[in-house]
């Protein structure tokens, strides 16, 4: 008899926080709801306002998390299971912490008027009394269950305490004061917070809500959350795609902007790759759906930038720690400023007391607290909305601090698709021979390299007697053996094939070549070392591979077990905005440029003399890479590796800051790199680097700004040269001066 297990089976569920204003509110909420019987894991992400969490049916309802999240003053719901989020009302119809903020500053008003007009005082008093109910019952209650709940002492209890301290004095219509400008600097800077979310929610809409299906012989328009995988969706030039896929029919230029952040159109035909959410500019398009809505790679990017924003940066995690040990200690102090000068020197208790509940509000933590998450926020956003993903704070912060950029060259500084441009036979063999058996043995290989070989073929085997075909015969469709051989198109006359050869015992030979048994006999095509460590003899290559390398061409020689029988010469071009790319790094301060490549070092060189790099490193299997990359860093600190993202993935893991490029659509890339580069423009590399440079200077500027203020105000409030309106103006003053300096980030452009 086998024993039930004891383990109970957690649910799972993920609310909107409403009108969530506060960072270190929103920490206070998450440890009261982790604290709950029956919840197993909970984490608020205050920059999206959304609460994932786990528990126990059994235990706990939903409702009950709903309500202890309303005690602290906020609005919980469960985030609709659609991929498109609901349309929003204006913020300040649906913020009820505005309503009441805006009824507390109107009994405040009544209450001068009435002191101005020298009516009854009582009727003024009760106007102050109706205000601070208004305006502090929120603020009242968060308090007390942050105590209760969170069992932590937060702004909240310090305004609380601020209040009764002044109405048991008597000062009503400064605690009415308090208390208004308290409620409005909240509300501003939800509101604030709320604008900088919206840049991430805006990601979502890029994609539209409806889709034209073809269905049979007519188009249907459907919701686009129903596409499914492999249905045919036709766009209409003006029109954004609504999934991603890739064109069956049609072409056009389309705005690829959401989601890579590149400027021009790029021209899209049979067989491209497009993405949900890009703008169909001119021609008809069909695509065929490859991924569901709730995957395409604009959902994917904002779910990346949401748990992006989860992720506290070293300088936010520093903030939150120094408050929670920053709002006991001021406790305490107020305490000793209230009771020691009356106990130990006699002085007025009334004034002291006084002195001491400005000191409450004025070293109220709002602005320090919120200071570094709205600028990892707005940086994050920015960067999400210009094709540069971002995958959190903390690499938002060491990008701003990099010393070194390692660039890979294949596919980042040149354009990824080398070309052969020299077939060098040996030993007897032909050109046509060489060219052929080369392409035989790359031909289930998936390096760049091997495709170059392949086109090659395809290329002179389309050449008709001299006349070169220019049908779009959508090549990347075709099998491996119709792309060498073959022609399928009617009226095409087919090429005399070569007869197909046996291909067996296909294997890669890491960072080396390839090797291949073709009708029953080895062959090796690869580098130069490959046929050195085979023990073949290479001098009759000598000549021709000195100088195909002395022209900056990579070199694969092909052979069998006995000797070299031919040679091929590739050439890779350049990025066009290469030299750019790198220009504008040594503007962003990039103390050191360095290229690292398999490649052999005379290319290298080349590649780095055109292009202005300080120093390169040629040869290099991906562990060398790797220690490259560590040397780098050893010597000059933070380092940035630049690559394609999944071939260089071990030296990309290996920086401080892996940097992927083109990695639109790509899983493994977006997954994997630190920042991911959505289009192949090199030169928002150093945008990435500057939009660092500029949050962490923004962070510091914030912290410092907060810390300032903080400490004027408070010597002020010793000194007694400080009201308590005054003191919380200054505190709602500082906290949106952080806020607002922190979004300005939303508007980066580059230096």
């Amino acid at each position: 008899m086998s024993a039930r297990s004891s383990t109970p089976t957690l649910s799972s569920l993920e609310l909107a926080i409403a009108n969530l204003d506060c960072a270190d509110c929103a920490a206070k909420v998450e440890a009261a709801v982790r604290r709950l019987p029956g919840v197993g894991a909970a984490s608020l992400t205050f920059a999206t306002g959304k609460l994932h969490l786990e528990y126990d049916a059994a235990e706990v309802s939903p409702s009950a998390i709903e309500g202890v999240i309303q005690q602290f003053g906020y609005e919980a719901e469960p985030l609709s299971e659609r991929a498109r989020p609901a349309p929003e009302r204006p913020f300040w119809l649906r913020n009820r912490r505005a309503l009441f903020t805006a009824g507390s500053g109107l009994f405040l008003v009544l209450g001068y008027a009435v002191l101005l007009l020298s009516l009854p005082a009582i009727y003024a008093q009760a106007l102050f009394a109706a205000g601070i109910v208004v305006g502090g019952f929120q603020v009242a209650r968060a308090g007390l269950f942050s105590i209760i709940r969170a069992r932590n002492v937060d702004m909240n209890v310090l305004m609380s305490l601020a209040v009764l301290g002044a109405i048991a004095i008597g000062q009503w219509e400064e605690a009415a004061t308090v208390v208004f400008l308290f409620a409005l600097g909240n509300a501003l800077e939800s509101y604030t917070m709320d604008r900088a979310r919206s840049a991430v929610r805006a990601l979502m809409e890029q994609a539209p809500a409806q889709a034209r299906v073809k269905r049979g012989r007519s188009e249907v328009m459907v919701p686009a959350d129903e596409v499914q995988v492999g249905e045919v969706v036709a766009v209409r030039p003006g029109e954004r795609v609504p999934v991603d896929g890739r064109v069956v029919a049609g072409a056009s230029s389309v705005n690829q902007a959401p989601v890579t952040g590149e400027s021009l159109a790029v021209e899209k035909a049979e067989g491209d790759e497009v993405y949900a959410g890009t703008v169909n500019e001119q021609g008809y398009l069909e695509i065929v759906a490859s991924k569901p809505y709730a995957d395409n790679t604009i959902a994917r990017i904002a779910r990346l930038v949401e748990q992006a924003q989860a992720q506290r940066a070293p300088s936010q995690r520093f903030v939150d720690s120094f408050a929670r040990y920053y709002t006991p200690t001021v406790i305490a102090i107020a305490t000793g400023v209230a009771v020691l000068p009356w106990w130990l020197w006699g002085l007025p208790f009334d004034a002291w007391f006084y002195r001491a509940l400005v000191l409450l509000v004025i070293a109220c933590p709002c602005a320090l607290v919120i200071s570094t998450p709205v600028s990892i926020v707005s940086g994050l956003a920015r960067a999400a909305r210009l094709g540069v993903l971002v995958k959190g704070g903390a690499y938002l912060e060491e990008a701003g601090a990099l010393k070194v950029v390692a660039f890979d060259k294949t596919g980042t500084l040149t354009v990824g698709q080398p070309e052969v441009t020299d077939v060098i036979p040996l030993n007897g063999r032909s050109a046509e021979e060489v060219l052929q058996l080369a392409a035989t043995v790359e031909r289930r290989s998936e390096h760049p390299l091997a495709a170059a070989v392949l086109r090659q073929v395809d290329r002179r085997q389309h050449d008709h007697g001299g006349h070169e075909c220019d049908h779009d015969h959508g090549h990347e469709q075709r099998t491996d053996y119709e792309r060498a051989h073959h022609c399928a198109l009617p009226n095409c006359p087919t090429p005399q094939e070569e007869h197909a050869h046996e291909v067996a015992d296909f294997e890669a030979v890491l960072g080396k070549g390839v090797r291949a048994r073709i009708d029953g006999a080895s062959y090796y095509v690869g580098s130069p070392r490959l046929f050195e460590e085979l023990g073949i003899d290479l001098a009759a290559a000598a000549g021709p591979v000195d100088r195909l390398r002395a022209e900056g061409k990579t070199v694969l020689l092909l052979g069998d077990e006995r000797q070299v029988v031919g040679l091929l010469g590739l050439a890779d071009r350049l990025r066009p905005d290469a030299r750019r790319a790198v220009e504008s790094l040594r503007q962003a301060g990039i103390a050191r440029i360095v290229l690292l490549t398999g490649d052999h070092e005379v290319t290298a060189r080349a590649i780095a003399r055109e292009v202005g790099i300080d120093e390169y490193r040629a040869g290099l299997l991906p562990e060398d890479k790797v220690a490259a990359v560590k040397e780098l860093q050893a010597r000059y600190g933070q380092v940035a590796m630049v690559g394609d993202g999944i071939n260089d993935a071990p030296s990309l893991a290996a920086a401080n800051v892996g940097i992927a490029m083109g990695t639109a659509g790509t899983d493994a890339a977006l997954e994997t790199a630190d920042i991911a580069l959505m289009s192949d423009e090199l030169e928002k590399v150093a945008f990435a680097i500057g939009l660092s440079q500029r949050t962490l200077g923004t962070v510091r500027q914030n912290i410092g700004l907060s810390l300032l203020i903080k400490g004027t105000f408070l010597a002020l409030a010793v000194a007694g040269f400080v009201t308590l309106w005054a003191a919380i103006a200054a505190d709602m003053g500082a906290s949106l001066l952080v806020t607002l300096n922190g979004m300005r980030l939303l508007g980066y452009r580059g230096r």
